[in-house]
């Protein structure tokens, strides 16, 4: 692919930056703060949009910021890959901020400058990884995303939130500074460039086992893709506000987890260095046992958060299997699916807020008949759930048409059961949650009617994953029954994720474009 030397990539990030300057000189006037944060959303969708054409016709876009010495420098570049990513981040960025203005002012949260800075200072540095056109530019923005939503996961400042952000950053820069630092230094000093390339760095370069060592680190480095066992962080971080999670579990933090991974199998190692390795099929094995046990740990949870945790933690590993499946049609599941994913997820934390905002309820086996009281919430969820689960015409089902071809195509048969068992889990999981919403009678009502659904015992890990909120409220339970959906600035916004959850299912073309660039 063509180069082209382009500043917006720069733009991008820098627009976030700015904004947080302006939030927090808008301290005192919430709705200019607010603006602010929209307005910056606005411009950096724009910026990124406006690359897609290039990108699109074959070309790429660098820019160099600062070289440290020759061969290592702060490099950004725009290619394919980098802008599915991008152009998720920035644009759900648009429509969690309207759907954080509703929730923060909805639950009287505290301290709403310092979430909307931090807030804009994790898009950022997501961007940053999406553009970056090295591993030390890659691990630079890592980094500041991981200390800029540690007050984010700690917004409350209460004993238990506190106890969740400490899990959360150990994890998460404990390995980044061993495991991933070690892989950085390790690759630049077999393959003396840290420079993502198309077939790989290693090309003719190190000993097979000194490259598997890389590899390994590389997996276990990037935290951030919960892959297990070092996926503890994610269920802890539920202690968060909602939209939070939100954008822990689907715009920025576990895709940057998962996203970088793809880096190296496609751009460090490469797909032919890997299959001769055996690293793909490795891997492809590794993340089979993340999906099916993940998905076994969400039935058994009955917070939704909680069940919508373990969800994300299964649901990551489904990107890195069809890239480790190193054939055409599951690489391409791998791209799409960080997109797929997004969209869908983001809607399912959106609607567990809206009820939380609405009724206080958190637990699954206080919603009976809460579809009626909430019906374009839990219609918005439904629509969420039957893509995670994979039913045609919404977006996750172009993600396991692609998976199952390219397991197919890989000769791995066995990852076709996977696939099923996942499925099958996927809508155990999440199928009770809806039958509760719209087919039971409501809790007032439901005394004396059929059994009453009882809450599943909970690990101490998945009472940590409550919603903070529920410390205050007897896990969740609320005595007003008197109650309809969140204002506006909730349920619009998680009303147009799941429209646009369906759209991508139907018109998966953009998406699927750059993902076939990706892997020509």
């Amino acid at each position: 692919m063509e180069a082209m030397s382009d500043i917006r990539p720069l733009l991008a990030i820098l627009v976030s930056m700015v904004a947080v300057g302006l939030i927090l000189a808008s301290d005192k006037k919430p709705n200019v703060r607010e603006g602010w944060s929209i307005g910056a959303g606005i411009i950096k969708f724009l910026i990124v949009l406006s690359m897609a054409p290039t990108i699109l016709s074959g070309q790429i876009l660098e820019y160099t910021l600062y070289t440290f010495v020759p061969g290592l420098d702060i490099k950004f570049r725009v290619d394919p890959f980098g802008m599915v990513f991008a152009t998720i981040a920035s644009g759900l960025w648009i429509v969690t901020t309207f759907y954080s203005i509703g929730y923060m002012r909805g639950t009287n949260e505290k301290k709403q400058t310092r979430y909307f800075a931090c807030f804009a200072i994790s898009v950022a540095s997501a961007l940053g990884v999406a553009f970056s056109a090295n591993l030390l530019t890659l691990f630079i923005f890592y980094e500041f995303l991981s200390l800029a939503t540690f007050p984010l996961v700690n917004h409350k400042e209460t004993p238990e939130s506190f106890l969740g952000a400490r899990k959360y950053l150990i994890y998460l820069v404990g390995a980044s500074k061993t495991f991933l630092l070690a892989a950085i230094i390790l690759t630049y000093s077999v393959a003396g460039t840290l420079e993502f390339s198309k077939g790989g760095l290693f090309a003719g370069k190190g000993a097979p086992w000194m490259l598997v060592l890389i590899y390994l680190f590389f997996i276990y480095g990037f935290a951030k893709a919960a892959i297990m066992p070092v996926h503890a962080w994610l269920p802890a971080a539920m202690v968060a506000p909602t939209p939070v999670s939100a954008l822990l579990h689907a715009v920025a933090v576990v895709k940057v987890g998962v996203f970088s991974v793809l880096r190296v199998i496609f751009h460090v190692f490469g797909p032919e260095l890997m299959g001769q390795l055996h690293l793909g099929v490795m891997t492809a094995y590794l993340v089979s046992f993340t999906i099916i046990m993940a998905s076994i740990y969400a039935l058994t949870r009955d917070n939704l958060k909680a069940r919508l945790a373990y969800s994300t933690v299964s649901q990551l590993s489904y990107v890195i299997l069809g890239a480790a499946l190193l054939s055409p049609s599951g690489m391409t599941a791998g791209v799409i699916h960080i997109a797929n994913h997004a969209i869908s997820k983001i809607t399912l934390f959106f609607c567990a807020g809206s009820i939380y905002v609405a009724s206080h309820k958190t637990n699954i086996s206080q919603m009976r008949g809460i579809g009626r009281k909430m019906p374009w919430t839990m219609t918005a969820f439904s629509i969420g759930a039957l893509s995670m689960i994979g039913v045609p015409p919404v977006a996750g089902f172009v993600t396991k048409w692609y998976l199952a071809l390219g397991a197919i195509e890989a000769g791995q048969i066995p990852i076709l059961f996977v696939l099923i068992a996942s499925t099958i889990l996927n809508a155990g999981y999440f199928v009770p949650v809806i039958y509760t919403a719209f087919f039971h009678a409501p809790e007032g009502e439901a005394h004396g009617h059929g059994p009453a659904l009882h809450p599943a015992p909970q690990s101490v890990g998945a009472m940590a994953a409550h919603d903070d909120h529920t410390l205050g409220h007897g896990a969740g339970t609320s005595h007003d029954e008197d109650f309809g959906e969140a204002s506006p600035f909730v349920y619009v916004p998680l009303m147009v994720t799941a429209i646009l959850s369906v759209l991508v299912g139907l018109f998966p073309d953009y998406f699927l474009a750059l993902a076939k660039l990706v892997i020509q």
